[in-house]
């Protein structure tokens, strides 16, 4: 969240930020109970301050009248201050769930734009292959190999649910492996196996809650909520500490089934793989020095860059624009792999540096020396990969003629298969 001090003391950088994000958070409410508190307090400071005059005073009255004169204007000074501390209660509690609404301010290296037309390509890897047949999209692939079952997924649990089966089942499980042999093994994070369900302080502390709350599953008789990404319980992981400046930076990598009710995408995506309610990923976070914070967003960027590369999937890097960028993000990079079913790109992995927007809703510091001022630190987070956008890919990419599909080099050794065929 932004701090009412920041927002005070950079009101115009404030508002052009807002407008930029197409945001309709409450500023010009936020900015006046900021100065009614303000106003409040000094009213009280001065209050409280002649009441200790006039109750220092009364000991030491000798005449009747005068200590009975002090004595009533030390009443009369406390009833007033009686009156205005529950009104300032009041104002924090409606001040403080007004900030929450209040989006991340966007790097000044981030474009201004309206909405996704505007996000801007960075680079391009790899090459589109061509087909000598039309290539299908990985929905028709998965249900005539016998390893995506829609129909079962939906019989059990609803629409946007599947079941994989065989070597679906080991695709996705050799996916998950490969992403975070990488991870750990070669880029540094790691891995953490956190829970499923969290707190709705840990939802608050990276910005689900209040403002996503209506996609997110809620389990209501223990107050707990399905993590929509395993960025929620490795964020809060540090909640509420004070962390040592020479651990940083820190990076974890954890694996995680992910659940979201999708209450704003009706419509979008609903065939197959690409929006679903439940789906896994391998997720990367990062907690770093506030100087270090976009270096680490590069290097996350070219950590999932790296599972693509390895699977030999073509993508490009777009830069989000002020109009597209989530919540809680400072500066967003989306991947988006090539899907020759589709005929498009698609986000596989959206990787942000959220500055101290987080650690200052989940109260996570570092001290740069042990004598030194604790300071916010800088959250980062990126998918490495969405497992089930990855599976999609890798169907339709590695698509044959004849129905089967290839399996990428890398994959080999975890799959311990070269090719899926359909499933007798």
């Amino acid at each position: 969240m932004l701090s009412m001090q920041y927002i005070r003391e950079n009101e115009a950088l404030v508002r052009q930020a807002l407008d930029n994000r197409r945001s309709d958070a409450p500023i010009d409410r936020i900015l006046a109970l900021d100065a009614r508190r303000r106003a409040i307090l000094q009213e009280l400071e001065r209050l409280r301050a002649q009441r200790n005059q006039r109750s220092a005073k009364i000991a030491g009255a000798k005449d009747p009248e005068e200590r009975g004169q002090l004595i009533a204007e030390t009443r009369a000074l406390s009833e007033r201050i009686a009156v205005l501390e529950p009104e300032i209660r009041g104002i924090d509690g409606e001040l403080e769930p007004l900030l929450l609404e209040v989006p991340n301010i966007p790097d000044p290296s981030v474009p201004v734009g309206a909405d996704a037309a505007e996000n801007v390509e960075v680079r391009r890897w790899g090459d589109t292959r061509s087909f000598p047949f039309p290539p299908r999209p990985h929905w028709e692939i998965g249900e005539d190999l016998g390893i995506i079952d829609f129909e079962r997924g939906a019989k059990i649990a609803g629409s946007r649910f599947q079941a994989l089966v065989g070597q679906g089942a080991a695709l996705s499980r050799a996916l998950i492996a490969l992403m975070l042999d990488l991870h750990v093994g070669q880029h540094g994070y790691t891995e953490i196996a956190p829970p499923y369900v969290v707190k709705p302080e840990a939802m608050e502390g990276t910005g689900q809650l209040p403002k996503f709350g209506d996609d997110a599953y809620h389990l209501e008789a223990d107050d707990l909520y399905l993590i929509p990404t395993a960025e929620v319980p490795v964020t809060n992981l540090h909640r509420g500490e004070i962390l040592d400046g020479a651990r940083l930076p820190i990076r974890y990598c954890a694996y995680s089934a992910c659940f979201r009710r999708e209450a704003g995408a009706a419509g979008r995506d609903t065939r197959g793989l690409i929006r679903v309610h439940q789906f896994d990923k391998v997720e990367m976070v990062k907690l770093t020095q506030p100087d270090r914070s976009l270096e680490e967003l590069e290097s996350m960027v070219s950590d999932a860059e790296a599972v693509l590369q390895a699977l030999d999937l073509p993508y490009r890097v777009v830069l989000l624009c002020t109009g597209d960028m989530g919540f809680t993000s400072r500066k967003t990079y989306d991947l988006e792999v090539w899907m020759p079913g589709q005929d498009r790109f698609v986000e596989i992995s959206s990787c942000s540096s959220c500055g101290d927007f987080q650690a200052r809703r989940a109260d996570i510091k570092y001290r740069p020396t042990p004598t030194a001022h604790a300071d916010y630190v800088h959250t980062l987070n990126g998918s490495g990969l969405a497992v089930g956008r990855t599976m999609a890919a890798i169907l339709e990419t590695y698509q044959r003629e004849d129905g089967a599909v290839a399996v990428p080099n890398a994959l080999q050794p975890f799959l311990r298969a070269r090719e899926i065929v359909a499933q007798r």
